[in-house]
Order: C-alpha cells, then sequence, then structure tokens
C-alpha cells in the first residue's frame, strides 16, 4: 500500500490531493505538528510545509529530494534571462539599490523586491544564505510539475500581477505547448543537478520571452491549476528511503 502524509493545516492543495489519492486506494493520514501517526506503509508519499517536511521525512525514515541552493546561479543565462547570484545575508544587507532577494530553498522570509539591503528582515542570521537579482517583470507565470526530464501536468499561476485563479487558471493549447517545451529544454540542461521530481516555473519576462522563475522541490510547491492525480505521480518520487543513494 500507498500513504500520503499531509500536515495539519487543511488548504485546497492538500484537500485535492487526498481526494486524488483516496481514488488511487491510497491511505491518507494528517501530521499533527511534526507528529506523524504510526505507518506500516512502504511507500510513503509527503506533501508538506518546506520548514516541517525534512523533519517529518526524518522521522519516517525518508528522505527528501531538495534542489541545490545554487540552482538558479548554475543555470545558463539564456534560461535566467537575468544576472543572479547567491551570497549571504550580510553581504546582501549592504546593497543600496533596489534588488530581488530570496532563501534558495525555503520560504523563511518573504521572497520580493527590496528597495535597499536596508529593508531586509533583520531577525534572521547574516550568515544565512539568500539568491540576489536583478528586479524583472512577469507578464504571466506558469507552474510545471516534472519527473524524470518531462513537465507533466501545468498551470498558470499570475497573469501581470493578477492571480491565476481569478481566471480560473485557463491556459491556452499554444501556451501550454511553449511552457512545457521550455521547461523541458530546461530540464535536459541542468539534468545533472536537477533532482527527477521537481517544480520548475516559467514566465513570460517582459521583453525577453520565456525565462525560468524559479525552482522548488515537489513536496512543499502549490499546485494551483495543476492536475492533481498527475502532481501525485511527482510527489512519488520526490521521496526516498533514508538510505538510498538517489
Amino acid at each position: 500500500m500507498t500513504t500520503l502524509i499531509v500536515s495539519s493545516r487543511h488548504t485546497e492543495d492538500n484537500q485535492s490531493l487526498w481526494r486524488a489519492a483516496t481514488a488511487r486506494g491510497w491511505d491518507v493520514v494528517r501530521a499533527q505538528g511534526i507528529r506523524v501517526p504510526e505507518v506500516d506503509d512502504e511507500v510513503l508519499v509527503i506533501y508538506f510545509e518546506s520548514l516541517f517536511a525534512p523533519t517529518v521525512a526524518k522521522r519516517v525514515g525518508r528522505r527528501l529530494q531538495e534542489l541545490p541552493e545554487d540552482w538558479m546561479v548554475r543555470l545558463p543565462y539564456s534560461y535566467a534571462k537575468r544576472m543572479i547570484t547567491i551570497t549571504s545575508l550580510a553581504e546582501a544587507r549592504n546593497f543600496a539599490h533596489p534588488m530581488f532577494v530570496k532563501p534558495p530553498n525555503d520560504k523563511s522570509f518573504e521572497a520580493k523586491v527590496y528597495e535597499s539591503g536596508a529593508d531586509l528582515p533583520v531577525e534572521y542570521d547574516d550568515g544565512m544564505t539568500v539568491l540576489v537579482s536583478e528586479p524583472v517583470l512577469w507578464e504571466g507565470e506558469y507552474r510545471c510539475f516534472c519527473l524524470d526530464g518531462k513537465a507533466l501536468t501545468v498551470s498558470p499561476y499570475y497573469r501581470s500581477g493578477v492571480h491565476a485563479k481569478l481566471s480560473d487558471y485557463e491556459i491556452t493549447p499554444a501556451e501550454r505547448s511553449a511552457v512545457i517545451e521550455f521547461a523541458e529544454s530546461v530540464l535536459a540542461e541542468t539534468g545533472e543537478f536537477t533532482p527527477r521530481a521537481v517544480v520548475i516555473d516559467i514566465g513570460e519576462l517582459t521583453g525577453h520571452g520565456l525565462a525560468v522563475v524559479e525552482a522548488n522541490a515537489a513536496w512543499g510547491s502549490g499546485i494551483y491549476g495543476c492536475d492533481p492525480d498527475v502532481v501525485l505521480d511527482v510527489l512519488r518520487r520526490a521521496v526516498t528511503f533514508a538510505i538510498d543513494a538517489d
């Protein structure tokens, strides 16, 4: 049997995945904080907030696939289409001009454009790693749940700053095709340092066409209008036994 483990927070996403998992005949358990009920199934699938997911995975003897912190920096410029650097929060505080700053692999503080380094949050350790890039404008942003080099399900999530939920995540066949083709070209280029199960966000960059917005671990990413049944296929490959090498 297979068991899906979700957090104690009731969200649209984990409810959609719960229904999809039940339709497959999977068991579903909801953690209480970071405490997980005893589960005997060999195949465990985890969908959890990024701050707590690694702890939950460790408690059930599993390991989560994660992206290297410098994934965006290693991405060829032809896919990023903007300058991105990785540095410490202390160094970022020295910037005197607007910049987009985010933690590489979690949501510990808000990813956004800060007018200067002085505006960065003060409650985090100066040694913390951050990604810094020039501010850009996105006309549209799309989420791709990917597995083994293929973008399996795609959804828009913002259009000119407006949440795509307001348009029922509508996407044209031409948009879908273009986003999938671009995402899969990114996966082919970065295969040596990209997990087999991953989320790639693609955006329409004003004046420059399609570009990578960011990449995220599948087990903690919102699904928006993506097919929850297909997302389960990606999530299942995003967790391995703790002793596994891959």
